[in-house]
């Protein structure tokens, strides 16, 4: 199994958003922008029912680790929602969200494999060039929260990782990337006159 990055640069990330929305790929957006805003396996986001998104939270118990997860509703995913689904909240709160449309596997729920190709699909499109996989969402939302200042000790709570080493590898924060990162901060407090 390839081993996948966090898409580090906003940029790819709203460019693939944009194809996205543009192509008409409305149940593609949400899932992607779900999983960028999350820090869902892809597993728990295929098991979504409409229902869990009524309120102001989704509350999911998951897949892997059986423990129940809650959070907000970010204003990033709720904006996919009301745009792209206009009429969603009358949608049935037991049917899946992430369904296949055509006649051959109408209602069936997609494979990991349909999500490995359409982000690789829309990556590529994005300008993207390193690996992708259905991780590679989980990764960004977690490099994402750590480049905006949230206690690496929350990240790994909500990544489920039994250490902060673990999760630092996870979201590719490799020892030099860390390095750099707190290089400014270590030369200003430290500082030689």
């Amino acid at each position: 199994m390839m081993e996948v990055q966090p898409i580090r640069d906003r940029k790819i990330i709203d460019k693939i958003k944009e194809l996205m929305s543009t192509d008409g790929k409305s149940k593609e957006l949400l899932l992607f922008t779900i999983g960028i805003n999350s820090a869902l396996r892809i597993s728990d986001i295929l098991r979504l029912k409409w229902g869990d998104l009524k309120g102001d939270t989704i509350k999911i118990k998951e897949k892997k680790t059986g423990k129940w997860k809650e959070f907000p509703i970010t204003p990033s995913v709720r904006k996919v929602l009301d745009e792209e689904f206009y009429n969603w909240r009358e949608n049935r709160d037991d049917e899946f969200i992430f369904t296949s449309e055509s006649n051959r596997n109408h209602g069936n729920v997609w494979s990991r494999q349909y999500v490995w190709l359409f982000l690789n699909e829309y990556a590529k499109k994005a300008g993207w060039s390193e690996p992708v996989g259905t991780h590679t969402m989980r990764k960004t939302w977690g490099y994402h929260a750590h480049q905006a200042g949230y206690p690496l000790e929350l990240i790994q709570k909500a990544l489920n990782h039994s250490s902060p080493a673990i999760t630092l590898r996870y979201i590719g924060i490799t020892d030099n990337r860390f390095l750099a990162l707190i290089w400014p901060f270590l030369c200003r407090n430290n500082e030689i006159n």
